[in-house]
C-alpha cells in the first residue's frame, strides 16, 4: 500500500467521514490510508492521509510463483518470475490505464522482491468531503465486477 509522505492535519476528520459514509473499508484502524477492495476483484482503491486517491491492482511475487508452478516442484527464476507478472499486471491494467490517465491520474508502477503493482494516483481536497465521496463513487463504477 502506499507510504503517506505528510499527513494532511485534515486527514482524521476525512478518515472519519469515509468511514461513516462508505462501507466496505479493509482496516478502519490504519493511520495511513484506508483501503477498499473494488468490484473487479483485481482492484483496490485507497484513500492516503497525505490526500491521494489511489486506484492500485499487483500481484505478489510468491503468488504468482506458485500459480505458473501449477503444483511441479521446478523453480522459477526471479527474471522469469518478474517477467510473466509484469505480463500479467498489464493484462490486469491495460482496460482501465486510458479512463484513469484521461480523469488525472499519474502512473506508477512499483516492483521488488515481493511484488509488483500499478497505482494510479491523483490528489484530493479533504475541504471538500463530498466531493470525494462522489469521486469514489465514480471510481466504484469504473472497476465493475467481472464475471
Amino acid at each position: 500500500m502506499s507510504e503517506p509522505s505528510n499527513p494532511s492535519p485534515l486527514w482524521p476528520q476525512a478518515k472519519t467521514y469515509l468511514v461513516k459514509e462508505i462501507h466496505g473499508w479493509l482496516d478502519i484502524h490504519s493511520t495511513d490510508a484506508l483501503t477498499l477492495p473494488l468490484p473487479d476483484e483485481d482492484w483496490l482503491l485507497e484513500i492516503t492521509a497525505d490526500g491521494k486517491l489511489v486506484c492500485m491492482a499487483g500481484y505478489d511475487l510468491d503468488d504468482m510463483k506458485s500459480m505458473l508452478s501449477d503444483g511441479t516442484p521446478e523453480d522459477l527464476g526471479t527474471d522469469e518470475l518478474a517477467k510473466q507478472a509484469k505480463f500479467y499486471l498489464q493484462q490486469t491494467v491495460s482496460k482501465h490505464r486510458p479512463k484513469l490517465l484521461r480523469q488525472g491520474f499519474t502512473e506508477r508502477i512499483e516492483m521488488n522482491e515481493s511484488h509488483v503493482a500499478a497505482h494510479y494516483e491523483r490528489q484530493v481536497d479533504f475541504g471538500k468531503l463530498p466531493d470525494l465521496h462522489q469521486q469514489i463513487k465514480t471510481c466504484l463504477t469504473w472497476f465493475p465486477a467481472l464475471h
